[in-house]
């Protein structure tokens, strides 16, 4: 059983083992101690002393793990599938005629009114690398590292808008209130390292996704285990720095006594938030010193910089890659790249298929694959597993929203869409399942997003079964309290 799962300290308090120690006698009581001294000394195993465990120090997985560490990178709006990895001429062969009535009967869009019209897609594809992968001519870099690639055409959700969505994949619930994918990671793994969180967020793109930091949130889990967002200018983290005039001794001896105080109020209370408290304390001292050092990109060579194409102190995803690089080199254990702008209506030159897809591309597609390639060159790439992916499809049609044909954008889509992952124990060079002939719905080889979710801990040596919290009654799991995720072993190598 995790050391912080609250199911520890209320075994402590049931009414059986207050009766059970007093039918013993004084000699029961005695050995009821002792038992639970040497319980409470081994949940103590941390450098806080006093009882009070570090929920951040390192954990054995469940089984031998194919990835230790994981990059998320997830365009925020999510870009279309028809336009980037998913190939479907027989969208261009019947482009402009009605949809076919059997895909719309029931069907909910979030925007697009009355009978819409199929929309052929709008850039190019080739079949290239070793696999023969059909890519789009809009990622040129991408074929440069497709052979370390799965791509999974047959990704599904049940959420068609933004915030909900975004929420189911990240936290495996579409409203707001539960632990995020990288919290999770933390609870069930600790970190590698003591002077960084085990769970770093970077956002680019001007705004932070649909469903705000809930996204990399903690939830009912201890508080330690949230995301703690860096910038990529000016201080990377707020407050880092000491105040003017206070040493650097003075703030040693200050969180030294309030984690005395914290230790005090465990004691009396056993509260696993005070655990956090005192973690959190100690993480923030560390960090003033670590923290300036790893989001350092001047530190990197010309060569470097220019194969991400980044440029030190602007926000930028292609920033964003490469901090990523360096965190997980020094031990960061889930760093979740969120990048806005791909949410492709076609209601003007700022959200369509022709101007705005293009130039987000331009933006992603360098720095994604040079951070494959740079981890496959300094030999982290086997175990640590890059995300890449929206939070669902577009649609197949056009929007035409409001009867506007000037410019040319897909509608949010539930049923079909594109992720792929890379490194971490994953089959490279493949694509995995399939959508039909026009994009509408998965033809072959359905992933939930919880059976992703429950692969991906699998991949880092978790059972989605076993990693759990009981909160308001149940026993929550990232995968949902039913427990019917399954682990898709097609895309493991």
């Amino acid at each position: 059983m995790h050391p912080l799962d609250p199911r520890i300290a209320l075994a402590a308090q049931t009414r059986r083992t207050f009766l059970g120690s007093l039918a013993g006698g004084a000699a029961a009581f005695s050995l009821g101690g002792i038992a639970l001294g040497e319980l409470l000394a081994k949940d103590a195993h941390a450098a806080g002393g006093g009882g009070v465990a570090d929920p951040l120090a390192p954990r054995a997985p469940h089984f031998t793990p194919r990835a230790k560490r994981v990059i998320y990178i997830h365009l925020a709006g999510s870009p279309s599938q028809l336009e980037l990895l998913d190939y479907k001429p027989k969208l261009a062969e019947f482009h402009g005629t009605p949809c076919p009535d059997e895909y719309l009967k029931g069907e909910k869009f979030a925007f697009i009114k009355g009978h819409p019209t199929l929309l052929a897609p709008q850039h190019t594809f080739q079949r290239t690398g070793r696999a023969g992968l059909w890519t789009s001519d809009l990622l040129p870099h991408f074929r440069t590292i497709e052979d370390e690639v799965c791509v999974i055409n047959s990704m599904t959700t049940d959420q068609f808008n933004h915030a909900p969505a975004q929420l189911l994949l990240h936290t495996g619930e579409s409203r707001f209130g539960a632990a995020s994918f990288g919290a999770w990671v933390g609870y069930g793994l600790g970190c590698e390292t003591r002077d960084l969180p085990s769970y770093v967020v970077l956002v680019s793109g001007d705004k932070t996704p649909d469903a705000g930091k809930s996204v990399w949130g903690s939830g009912f889990l201890p508080s330690v285990y949230q995301g703690v967002q860096c910038r990529a200018s000016g201080d990377p983290v707020l407050y880092v720095k000491d105040p003017e005039g206070m040493l650097r001794e003075t703030r040693r001896a200050t969180i030294d006594a309030i984690a005395d105080l914290g230790r005090a109020g465990f004691a009396r209370h056993g509260d696993r938030e005070t655990e956090a408290r005192i973690a959190q304390y100690e993480l923030a001292y560390r960090m003033q010193t670590a923290v300036p050092e790893a989001m350092d990109l001047t530190r990197e060579s010309a060569a470097t910089l220019e194969e991400y194409g980044a440029a030190p102190g602007t926000p930028s995803l292609a920033n964003s890659c490469l901090l990523a690089r360096r965190l997980v080199e020094r031990g960061v254990r889930f760093v979740q790249l969120y990048d806005w702008g791909w949410d492709g209506h076609g209601t003007n030159p700022s959200d369509d298929l022709l101007n705005q897809l293009p130039r987000k591309c331009r933006e992603m597609d360098q720095p994604v694959a040079a951070l494959v390639r740079d981890l496959r060159r300094r030999g982290l790439l086997d175990d640590t597993l890059v995300i890449w992916g929206g939070e669902f499809g577009r649609t197949p049609v056009a929007e035409f929203r409001d009867g506007n044909k000037s410019f040319l954008g897909r509608d949010h889509h539930p049923h079909a869409f594109t992720m792929w992952m890379a490194g971490g124990g994953v089959k490279g060079g493949t694509a995995y399942g399939a959508t039909d002939e026009l994009g509408y719905r998965i033809a072959r080889d359905p992933v939930r997003v919880k059976d992703f979710q429950a692969t991906v801990l699998h991949l880092l040596g978790l059972d989605h079964l076993r990693l759990g919290y009981m909160h308001a009654g149940l026993n929550h799991r990232l995968t949902g309290v039913q427990g019917d995720a399954s682990v898709i072993r097609g895309l493991i190598a």
